[in-house]
């Protein structure tokens, strides 16, 4: 069995600032593991480091592999990032925008082949982006553009799917459908999924386990159960709310004092 993804002794400096510290987590292979924590616990700098686009003491492994050690190209074909804010690149269709996701796989400068081109009309054909594959990126809705941007990731073909505020900006019925769509991809295709979310409803229900941050370190990982109670949420969230047990995890409903 796949060793699955190891974080161990995680530490980011930004400066003065010590923004993580001794950062450990491990993601079974085919799981989905969301990193929840207050603004500012650094969780959108942890999947940056897990990227290798920040400079970081401690190791993180996929499948016993070292990633810092591989090229980046190498470590493309097996990671992929759906940032929170992507940068939106204006004159460019939908199509265009997907294929640059199969950059790692093919020879630097050469054009797309006819395999790349077939993996990212299946990947848009799966993500109901068929009908928008002339449509210019910018035109979209922004439900639309998350797709697109997801789509560009899925078509690394990665094993492991990191997800920064995938549901940012999007009304609860449009964040729904991303996030079914995200669960759906990773059971047939057995992506392993490591996302931030700021709903801890969303989170209690679609993540098989969390990892709570709060000042840069983990306080808490386990399932949703265990990590999402009332005295974490006062502690660390310095938040009123009840946690209520339902049929796909729990919910946290807010308190009045």
């Amino acid at each position: 069995m796949s060793a699955g993804l190891e974080v161990t002794g995680l530490g980011v400096q930004l400066g003065r600032a010590q923004v993580l510290a001794d950062v450990r987590l491990a993601a079974a292979p085919g799981s989905w593991t969301a990193v929840i924590g207050p603004n500012g616990a650094g969780k959108s700098t942890l999947l940056r480091a897990v990227l290798g686009v920040v400079a970081h003491s401690g190791s993180v492994h996929w499948d016993g592999v070292g990633l810092d050690t591989l090229p980046r190209r190498d470590r493309a074909r097996r990671i992929a990032y759906a940032p929170q804010l992507p940068v939106l690149p204006e004159g460019v269709t939908t199509r265009d925008y997907v294929a640059l996701g199969r950059t790692p796989h093919r020879p630097l400068l050469a054009a797309p082949r006819t395999a790349d081109r077939a993996v990212v009309e299946e990947t848009m054909a799966r993500l109901e982006l068929g009908a928008l594959a002339d449509r210019v990126l910018t035109t979209l809705s922004g439900g639309e553009q998350q797709r697109a941007v997801l789509a560009r990731a899925l078509a690394q073909q990665p094993q492991v799917l990191l997800l920064d505020e995938p549901t940012a900006a999007l009304d609860l019925g449009h964040a729904q459908q991303v996030l079914d769509l995200v669960d759906r991809l990773r059971r047939t295709d057995g992506l392993t999924v490591l996302s931030t979310l700021h709903d801890l409803s969303l989170a209690g229900q679609y993540a098989d386990r969390l990892v709570l941050l709060a000042a840069g370190r983990v306080v808490a990982e386990g399932t949703p159960a265990q990590v999402l109670t009332p005295d974490a949420l006062r502690t660390h969230y310095g938040a009123r709310a009840s946690v209520v047990a339902g049929p796909d995890g729990p919910a946290v409903l807010p308190v009045r004092d």
